[in-house]
């Protein structure tokens, strides 16, 4: 489960791209704090805190307020698109014991049997669990899985009180052939069915002499 990150939060009045400039060049991330029917509430976080929080999937953050907890999860994250820095926050507020539905990542595990190709069809999954006990991820193991081996969403092993929002039989990995090896597999095939219709097309010609 994702640990729970505390961060000081400042209050901020000024608003627009001059005021986020100012407010990244003191090394802070603006960020709104919204949900449960409150009014929005604007802060500043700390960089390099608030970015490494971030590398968490679906973080708890517990977000300091002048003195005012608030438990909130990331909604959007807006980076530089050349530095990849944070430079905007949405949060999300959240209550302890509120169920609420996520992505989380699939972490594909083991290794499958020689000669097989491993693909991931989906790279995360939607599942609803508890704000506070949120999974990082969700390990897949395909260890010594055979070609035609084929992992749903409902074959997933889900932590406690964690359910998956998504149509069951959704596919999450497929163990397949190579398709070079496929593709000599259907060519030995048609090499054989060619073989097979000469020698009973010889047979008929034999049979007519």
């Amino acid at each position: 489960m994702a640990s729970e990150v505390k961060l000081a939060a400042e209050s901020r009045t000024e608003f627009g791209k001059g005021a986020a400039r100012r407010i990244r060049r003191a090394s802070r991330i603006p960020a709104v704090l919204y949900g449960h029917g409150t009014d929005p509430v604007h802060v500043s976080l700390p960089q390099h805190e608030t970015q490494l929080a971030l590398r968490v999937a679906n973080v708890l953050l517990s977000i300091d307020v002048e003195g005012n907890e608030q438990l909130a999860l990331p909604k959007q994250v807006q980076r530089d698109p050349i530095k990849g820095t944070v430079e905007h926050l949405d949060l999300i507020i959240v209550r302890r014991g509120e169920k609420v539905t996520v992505e989380v990542p699939v972490n594909v595990v083991g290794e499958a049997a020689a000669g097989t190709l491993v693909v991931t069809e989906q790279n995360t999954i939607a599942i609803e669990a508890e704000a506070t006990h949120l999974p990082s991820g969700i390990d897949v193991s395909i260890e010594g899985a055979e070609a035609g081996t084929q992992i749903l969403a409902k074959d997933l092993q889900l932590p406690a009180g964690s359910t998956i929002a998504v149509d069951e039989d959704t596919l999450i990995v497929n163990v397949v052939v190579p398709r070079a090896e496929a593709a000599e597999d259907d060519e030995e095939a048609a090499e054989g069915e060619a073989a097979a219709e000469g020698e009973a097309a010889e047979a008929e010609t034999t049979e007519a002499e």
